[in-house]
């Protein structure tokens, strides 16, 4: 690979130069480092998750691709081909469509986050002969973080008004170090509805869908607002999806402008005001428009579904915060929405306060879904996969399909 071609052009011209060669430290420390999330990849969970389905050859494929690459122009094409082949191919299989590359479940998320963090982290530590200044490196980056999320991918077929439009984004899996064997049933979620069609009493609805990261930085710098902005005058309801409660699924009536803390995935937290463009009309709250008393009242799972009204504020005046059990009250300021006050409040916040700014509150249902825990079967405490597991997992991804077809249904009348 170029890295280790470059690493030894420097060596033979400093002893051509008669000058001290550098150490094996110095050169350690001018190679960009990976991430913490990028170092899980090394522990045997991920390894197997990624023999499992076949998707092992991912990172290795970007590699050889990349060491082809003699300029920045053609490195940049490979990323943002090689991305959305990434999705393609994660969503092809989970809906069955190709091999399955391995004997761990199709439904299953888990080999496009790691088949991702191998390609971000082969582009990160790329040292090609030409050399990447800082801008074009993050540049890869966010070309194939984009593409390989699905954001790019969103396309509705021209059909008028006999074909419904709905967007849901899920999530990856995180809190990987509690337990590296997680899966996010919002992030199989997005992959088994993408570019699908659910029949609804008001008729056929088109799925698009995309995944985001669980990283602060990412949520700071817009990714969810340049993501969304494009399709949200375009669609006909939306909802954003996370795992949130055990046993239970949740439309959040109310999200707040406030981060509390939690680390990402990167290991960062962040207690703060939800940073956005023009803060000064920021307002403390936003409400979902889905069709919460429809969905709620439905029989759509197994699993109960609930109008989760609850919110921390500080009253207006006051100082210390308040558990509300209805909502918030006048003035307030925002410390916990109905879902917490981490990165799926913060996705629900930021989709529904776009809503807003485009003037579509009144127009278009959206809000927020959240998704019970996706558990292990009892005693496992090691395996990747079990049955309960498989079965909480396809539950889950039913249950959402059919809770977007309630929601459209309520929505058309």
């Amino acid at each position: 690979m170029h890295s280790i071609r470059v690493r030894v052009g420097v060596l033979g011209l400093a002893l051509l130069a008669g000058l001290s060669a550098p150490t094996a430290a110095t050169a350690a420390e001018a190679a960009p480092s990976p991430t913490v999330e990028e170092q899980r990849l090394d522990r045997a969970v991920p390894q197997e998750i990624l023999e499992r389905s076949g998707f092992d050859s991912v990172a290795p494929e970007l590699a050889r691709a990349l060491d082809s690459a003699h300029s920045y122009a053609k490195a940049r094409r490979i990323v943002v081909r090689e991305g959305a082949e990434l999705w393609r191919r994660a969503v092809d299989r989970v809906q069955g469509r190709g091999p399955a590359g391995g004997d761990l479940s199709r439904d299953d998320d888990r080999p496009l986050y790691w088949a991702r963090l191998g390609m971000t982290r082969e582009v990160r530590t790329w040292e090609p002969e030409f050399g990447l200044t800082d801008a074009q490196r993050a540049t890869l980056l966010d070309g194939l973080e984009r593409t390989s999320r699905g954001q790019t991918d969103i396309r509705y077929p021209h059909a008028g008004k006999r074909l419904k439009r709905v967007l849901v984004t899920g999530f990856d899996p995180f809190t990987l170090d509690r337990d590296i064997r997680i899966s996010n049933p919002s992030g199989a979620s997005a992959l088994a509805l993408d570019g699908t069609v659910i029949e609804t009493a008001e008729g056929p609805a088109r799925v698009e869908t995309a995944v985001f990261p669980v990283r602060w930085q990412d949520f700071a710098e817009g990714t969810v607002e340049r993501t969304l902005r494009p399709y949200l005058p375009e669609v006909d309801l939306f909802t954003t999806v996370s795992q949130g409660r055990i046993g239970r699924f949740d439309v959040e009536r109310t999200n707040g402008a406030w981060r509390g803390g939690s680390l990402d995935n990167d290991n960062i937290g962040r207690t703060e005001t939800v940073p956005v463009t023009d803060p000064a009309s920021q307002p403390q709250w936003t409400t979902t428009t889905l069709p919460y008393p429809a969905i709620v009242a439905a029989a759509t799972g197994r699993f109960p579904v609930y109008d989760n009204t609850s919110v921390t504020e500080i009253p207006a005046g006051g100082t210390a915060a308040v558990v509300r059990p209805d909502g918030p009250t006048s003035g307030s300021t925002a410390r916990s929405g109905g879902g917490g006050n981490y990165l799926s409040n913060e996705i629900a916040y930021r989709a529904t306060l776009l809503r807003d700014r485009l003037g579509l509150h009144d127009t278009l249902p959206g809000g927020h879904v959240h998704t019970p825990v996706l558990e292990f079967g009892a005693g496992n405490t090691t395996e990747v996969t079990d049955p309960d597991f498989l079965r909480n997992r396809l539950d889950i991804i039913a249950q959402v399909r059919s809770i977007l077809a309630v929601a459209l249904g309520a929505a058309g009348r």
